[in-house]
């Protein structure tokens, strides 16, 4: 792609100032402070966004409890308030090629996969839409002839959403859809590295016409607006998506207001290859699985244990893929890997490439082209000769770097595989299928995939164990085990017995 088509398409995007978004306005910090948002490709400013503290959470949150307390939002017929549901999902649908532009100049992200994403986050919010229609009810449990019991699930209030940066709007749709849908009102804090489509969000959210105060955005820092949101006794609910020192340190910051809190957090998960597998599928899996996405998703398979029998032969292959993946222009349609998110990631990934040398991996890594210096460029990079006790294969790099791993037996690669404190995703390739389901059910991890890539359900849960995190979300889980509560009411249907205390004979 020329770089004169690469410039015409990053002009049908506006990269604006960033303010923020408070009881159905478009204002600037109370403080008037800003902060600069680096584009990954050239590390120049795209832009400033205003800088949200404590007190413009706390006009935040506030907007949002009026409108759950007194706007009309959550006693809307349910059909009336899908209404509103369906049309950001047409929004994002007529609007979804400039928000896969402004993701990939955001986040480095190549426009090839932004434009699936963005795709995919109009469809959560009508898969959301159905759900609630066709599964929100509740349950009713007759006692003798005396009473009926009958479950219904409420809203919970003002719902407090982070969000990260490494696919932030389909993420940020994947919370903002069921939070809404349920009647709930929100306050979304965004990564501050990439304000652009959540912004854009906003706009599409404004446009639908949702009353003032239902949604809000408040960019900043976690330090001091996400610890405000988390912080504030009026928001009954922290969803995060992030790092897991974060979300333990939010659920910690969550426990004074005894707040309700979903953790989906870091991974470092396997992708086991038997002997008996389909190579070239497999093959195809684990290269997708670490390097699109810049190699920056939670569910990737940084670990791949290899049988001895076939991993000379899988090497050759993984060597070849890695040495032709293209690497470039986030904004060239043929461009698979693109650059990091910011500078300091990209020094702490290359940092964890230097300390596999020294704990003697074998590094080989693709070239990236000295036209492209000027972005935050890590090649894809395989750690051969890996052990599984070595940091690189311990530690979330959360960058394209796959550690390879050698094993003999089904036992010796469940203990390693579950020899790590994350648990989030697994991946097992084989053609034997009775091993298949056993190796997976004995892998801890919240979610397994055997003989498949990363293919996301939208019904299923989605969660992590150990230290990828606290609960599930997804599918009616998010509905019915998190943006909801329960509450029973108890009917008398006839004349049951009543003690009758003090009464006298």
């Amino acid at each position: 792609m020329s770089s004169q088509n690469t410039k015409n398409l990053e002009r049908t995007a506006h990269v604006e100032d960033v303010q923020l978004y408070i009881n159905g306005k478009f204002i600037n910090a109370q403080s008037g402070a800003a902060f600069d948002n680096v584009n990954p490709f050239t590390n120049k400013v795209n832009n400033h966004v205003a800088e949200g503290r404590s007190e413009d959470v706390n006009k935040a949150v506030k907007a949002a409890k009026k409108a759950f307390e007194q706007g009309p939002w959550r006693k809307l017929k349910i059909d009336e308030r899908m209404k509103y549901i369906h049309h950001i999902a047409d929004l994002i649908d007529k609007e979804k090629e400039e928000i896969a532009i402004l993701e990939s100049i955001d986040t480095g992200l190549p426009i090839s996969q932004t434009r699936k994403q963005a795709a995919r986050a109009a469809e959560n919010f009508r898969f959301y839409a159905r759900v609630v229609q066709t599964k929100l009810h509740g349950e009713s449990y007759p006692v003798d002839d005396e009473f009926i019991n009958y479950t219904v699930y409420k809203p919970l209030g003002v719902v407090g959403l982070i969000t990260p940066w490494n696919a932030p709007f389909m993420l940020e749709t994947w919370k903002v859809a069921p939070a809404l849908a349920t009647g709930n009102t929100i306050v979304l804090k965004p990564a501050e590295l990439s304000p652009l489509t959540a912004n854009k969000l906003a706009e599409i959210i404004d446009k639908a016409g949702l009353p003032e105060g239902v949604f809000n955005v408040v960019h900043g820092f976690g330090e001091t607006a996400g610890a405000a949101l988390v912080a504030h006794p009026e928001v009954k609910a922290i969803s995060f998506t992030g790092e897991t020192t974060t979300g333990s340190t939010i659920i910690k910051n969550s426990a004074d207001t005894l707040k309700k809190t979903s953790m989906e957090l870091g991974g470092k998960s396997p992708l086991i290859v038997f002997e008996d597998a389909d190579l070239e599928r497999a093959l195809d899996a684990a290269v997708w699985g670490i390097f699109s996405f810049n190699g920056e998703r939670c569910t990737a398979n940084s670990r791949v244990f290899l049988h001895k029998n076939i991993k000379d032969k899988f090497i050759k292959a993984l060597k070849e893929r890695v040495a032709n993946i293209k690497i470039g222009d986030p904004m060239d349609p043929s461009t698979q890997l693109g650059p990091l998110i910011e500078k300091k990631h990209f020094k702490k990934v290359k940092n964890y490439i230097e300390i596999a040398k020294e704990e003697g991996c074998e590094v080989v890594q693709g070239v990236v082209p000295k036209k492209l210096k000027g972005g935050n460029f890590i090649p894809p990079t395989l750690l051969l000769n890996a052990k599984n006790d070595m940091r690189v294969c311990q530690e979330e790099i959360f960058g394209p770097v796959m550690a390879v791993i050698e094993f003999e037996t089904d036992e010796e690669v469940v203990e390693a595989a579950n020899n790590v404190r994350y648990g989030l995703a697994g991946y097992v390739w084989t053609s034997d299928l009775k091993r298949a389901h056993r190796v997976a059910q004995a892998v801890e991890a919240g979610m397994l995939w055997i003989n498949a890539q990363n293919v996301r359900d939208l019904r299923i849960p989605f969660g992590g164990t150990k230290d990828s995190g606290i609960g599930r979300e997804g599918g009616h889980y998010a509905i019915f085990e998190f943006y909801t509560e329960p509450k029973v009411i108890h009917v008398a249907i006839g004349d049951h017995h009543i003690p009758q205390f003090g009464k006298k004979n």
